[in-house]
């Protein structure tokens, strides 16, 4: 299907998308000349006189009736803040028996009460804030992208915790309910002026009853955060800028690092940066960065990786994260034009650690122009690595946004990968013929009522070598409704296509991959919704034909306790067109030109996540390759309430091949400490033994946050070979890789 095709039908999926939607009563909120006092103790004035809302909805286990539990919201505002008191009462009056998995901020899950409240400060139905608070005085905040759903119920997509910034909240548990008092300024938020009404939700998890419920109505099979659903929070007068809105995060680090393997000496060292946010307006924002250092970001999780294709690990970096949809959502799925964990983060093949490659500073503006249109610009410059061998390189990403029809938008993008050095030991200077550029124009379905969503994009990268077949293509749509979840993807992706900034683990192929889900609503028993689903998956290109297909039955279960259940019975098969080693441990390679096909069982179950002991088993297991293979991974975790949580990731993985190729037991181990002395104080240490890069790694990481989005960390990390064969002896167990101590501070000034 050509691309003009595919632009046309997607508009025409918009139109027949403009269906009656009812929008339900909003909640007003007006000004206080009062001081209000942030306390838990709801006997401020204001809280006498202000609009009450309650008759929340249940959301979970069913969408047909009124919330089990009672909840309560009000909300006011001053010159500087949005204050919002909540008042949430247990199903039989008597005194609560709350969850939380920690006092560690943003937490999220089902193991918890909460609750929550969604501002969709542009009433665009695309991206909005959230902030929450639990029955401990837990705080969360986060980004919703993307009207929170793609269609199939997977909030988690478009909802991320990891933005964080200031606000106040105080709360105190009651006989039979508990109440919350938040502050949130509006110099925290990005809105635009002269609106005289937002969007907004509110929705509460509650563990007595296993029930989530919102005060706007969400269907169940959409996820909670959807924005689509929201109905109005209407301002007594429009809103006015709220003056200048200027912070400053430097930060100072010191540090010492050695690195065994190389023999090199202790090395320290000792940095200043920092960063700055800058409002243009109340909507567009600025964000600055000078010798930007990450040392705080928590190490990734390892994986035993059998693929034969690069493994994709999310973004963290704060600096990154506003507005982070604007630039990292092109594109669909593992496929990414955009990726910004290529800038700053190198990744070390022998220990599956990531490293740092030394930014010089960058800048980045992003937000509304208008109710509309979103524009965003991002500029940094890398420093030169000679261990990494990477030049001294500018990265530039500039996108726009427009918005059509209720919820759909157009956005384009352009990303320049510019190197200032020809060579490793070359001069810094601007070097033209060495570069990487990639435009591209993808269109965001989503209708009204949310039954349909999806994508289409083109995207096409540049490089010196001017070659052919450099594009991408393909279209996502989803068509969800309460008994039918029915989606297809396409994709047609060019032989040297080549996004250096971007995410495509592979290349020269077409695909299709159609799913059909259908559900059924037990109206009692254990079984919240169950049901069938079939699909399939073919991947091949011209020259070799299809090189990779799977077929699927499947059937799944959610339980009204939280639990839920998975399988899959498989039909794969797949080409090899390069040598491959199917254990990724150096041994024999399969040869180039050979094909396997195999049957497969896929499974997982999730447990009851209220309880002080969780867990979560999958396997895949069956024929691999020539041989087979016996898969066991997964989760165990016991919560030391409210302080934190002891847990172990684990991966089992037997793999038998027949000779000349080499067999294999894959153990990977991860036991994790996360001890919360207080909400301010946090303690983490992450052990990871992964025999398949022969690594024990150790992170300790211990940080207190001594005011509001200001820290001080201490992280160590280490890493020791597992063991290593040498003339049939088993040699260097223990012997240090790499080892390193950081100390870094960083406060957050408002000016």
């Amino acid at each position: 299907m050509t691309t003009v095709r595919l632009v046309f039908f997607a508009f025409v999926v918009s139109l027949m998308s403009f269906s009656a939607f009812s929008q339900l009563q909003g909640i007003h909120i007006s000004r206080t000349s009062e001081k209000v006092k942030v306390d838990g103790v709801l006997d401020d004035e204001v809280w006498k006189v202000a609009e009450k809302s309650g008759d929340f909805r249940q959301y979970f286990p069913a969408d047909t009736s009124k919330s089990i539990v009672k909840t309560e919201m009000q909300l006011a505002y001053d010159n500087n803040f949005i204050y919002i008191a909540a008042k949430m009462f247990n199903i039989d009056g008597g005194p609560g028996s709350y969850v939380t998995p920690s006092l560690r901020r943003d937490y999220r899950g089902e193991a918890n009460d909460g609750i929550s409240v969604v501002f969709d400060t542009f009433k665009d139905k695309t991206n909005a804030f959230l902030f929450g608070v639990n029955p401990f005085g837990v705080q969360r905040e986060g980004l919703i992208s993307n009207g929170g759903d793609d269609g199939r119920g997977r909030g988690n997509n478009a909802f991320s915790l990891d933005w964080d910034n200031k606000w106040f909240s105080e709360v105190v548990q009651y006989e039979g309910y508990w109440v919350a008092e938040f502050a949130i300024p509006f110099k925290t938020l990005r809105f635009k002026e002269g609106l005289s009404s937002w969007n907004i939700n509110f929705y509460r998890i509650d563990s007595q009853t296993a029930e989530r419920s919102s005060w706007s109505p969400i269907p169940r099979n959409f996820s909670i955060a959807s924005l689509a659903f929201n109905r109005e929070l209407i301002w007594d007068t429009p809103l006015k800028k709220t003056g200048s809105n200027i912070s400053v995060i430097p930060y100072g680090a010191a540090g010492q690092s050695q690195n065994f393997e190389e023999g090199t000496p202790k090395d320290g060292s000792v940095e200043i940066g920092g960063d700055a946010k800058i409002a243009i307006n109340s909507a567009l924002n600025l964000d600055l960065t000078i010798n930007p250092d990450f040392s705080q970001v928590e190490v990734d999780q390892q994986v035993t990786n059998l693929d034969r294709f690069e493994i994709f690990f999310p973004e963290r970096r704060q600096f990154f994260l506003e507005n982070a949809d604007l630039f990292s959502d092109y594109g669909e799925g593992r496929l990414r034009p955009f990726f910004s964990r290529r800038i700053g983060v190198a990744r070390d093949t022998s220990t599956g650690q990531n490293l740092q490659n030394k930014i010089y500073g960058g800048a980045r503006l992003s937000g509304k122009i208008n109710n509309n249109l979103r524009v965003g610009l991002l500029n940094m410059q890398a420093g030169k690595d000679e261990d990494l061998q990477l030049p001294s390189t500018n990265y530039t990403v500039a996108t726009v946004q427009q918005k059509i029809f209720s919820r759909s938008n157009i956005s384009a993008i352009f990303v320049n990968k510019q190197a200032f050095q020809d060579s490793i030991g070359g001069a810094f200077n601007f070097s033209p013929q060495n570069y990487n550029r990639l435009i591209g124009l993808d269109y965001n379905l989503a209708s009204r009522d949310n039954l349909w969503n999806g994508k289409f994009f083109y995207h096409r990268s540049f490089d010196q070598d001017a070659l052919d077949s450099t594009f991408a293509m393909g279209a996502n749509l989803v068509y969800s409704t309460l008994k039918w979840e029915i989606s297809s993807t396409m994709q047609n992706i060019g032989a040297n296509y080549n996004p250096e900034v971007g995410f495509a683990p592979r290349v020269n192929y077409l695909r299709l991959a159609p799913t059909a889900w259908y559900n059924f609503y037990p109206t009692r028993g254990p079984i919240q919704s169950h049901g069938p689903g079939l699909d399939f998956d073919v991947i091949g290109n011209e020259f070799y034909g299809v090189t990779d297909y799977d077929i699927n039955l499947m059937y799944r279960m959610r339980f009204t306790n939280t639990g839920s259940f998975n399988m899959r019975l498989r039909r794969e098969y797949v080409y090899l067109f390069d040598d491959f080693d199917p254990t990724n441990t150096d041994g024999p390679e399969l040869p180039s030109g050979t094909s396997y096909g195999n049957y497969v069982i896929i499974a997982r179950y999730n447990s009851d996540a209220r309880r002080k002991v969780a867990y979560q088993l999958n396997t895949r297991s069956g024929g691999y390759f020539n041989g087979s293979r016996i898969n066991l991974d997964g989760n165990v975790s016991f919560r030391i309430q409210p302080y934190g949580s002891l847990s172990m990731d684990f991966s089992y993985d037997r793999i038998r091949l027949p000779e000349p190729y080499k067999d294999a037991d894959l153990i990977l181990v991860g036991p994790r400490f996360d001890i919360t002395f207080t909400r301010k104080l946090f303690w983490t240490s992450f052990f990871q033994y992964n025999s398949q890069i022969n690594n024990l790694n150790i992170n300790s990481r211990l940080q207190w946050r001594f005011k509001p989005v200001s820290d001080l960390f201490i992280v160590y990390t280490d890493n020791y070979f597992a063991s290593s064969f040498e003339n049939g002896e088993i040699i260097n167990i223990g012997k240090p890789k790499s080892r390193a101590l950081v100390l870094k501070l960083t406060y957050w000034l408002n000016l």
